[in-house]
């Protein structure tokens, strides 16, 4: 993997935003983080061979369990802090991309180590403690991605 800094210094990682509709309804995939258990989006590093919106959705392979169609179009930008480990300290920017999910794994690589949940955009977002991710989630439509 790739990880590259802006001129800033600042650190990009790209999310995925796993969705599906159930009775015509949205439904996004929430994850809990690894340390503090926070509600998330699938995220990490750019990938070498990898466009950014397929990396969104290797991520969330290996951290939700999830596949399906990843749409090139970026739906949020947000901004956050790392708080712990090798990063404290530094500040992350975070694009976001819709997933279409196809299939949903209960064996995946990070299995045991986080928590999942289906939920409407609305519910999701007052989960999240991070504000402006939250207002992505909250305002997401798949019905009005291009």
């Amino acid at each position: 993997m790739l990880r590259k800094a802006t001129k800033a210094g600042q650190r990009v990682q790209f999310a995925a935003l796993p969705y599906r509709i159930r009775k015509g309804k949205p439904e996004v995939l929430l994850i809990t983080s690894r340390g503090t258990q926070q509600w998330l989006l699938p995220k990490g590093w750019p990938m070498d061979d990898l466009k950014p919106h397929k990396a969104a959705a290797q991520e969330a392979w290996e951290e939700a369990g999830v596949t399906g169609r990843a749409r090139k179009h970026c739906v949020g930008i947000y901004t956050y802090r790392k708080t712990r480990g090798a990063h404290r300290g530094k500040k992350f920017t975070v694009l976001v991309y819709p997933l279409e999910v196809a299939k949903t794994k209960n064996a995946f690589p990070e299995r045991g180590q986080r928590n999942r949940k289906w939920l409407s955009p609305k519910k999701a977002s007052k989960r999240i403690r991070m504000t402006d991710l939250a207002k992505i989630v909250a305002s997401f439509d798949p019905h009005l991605l291009p």
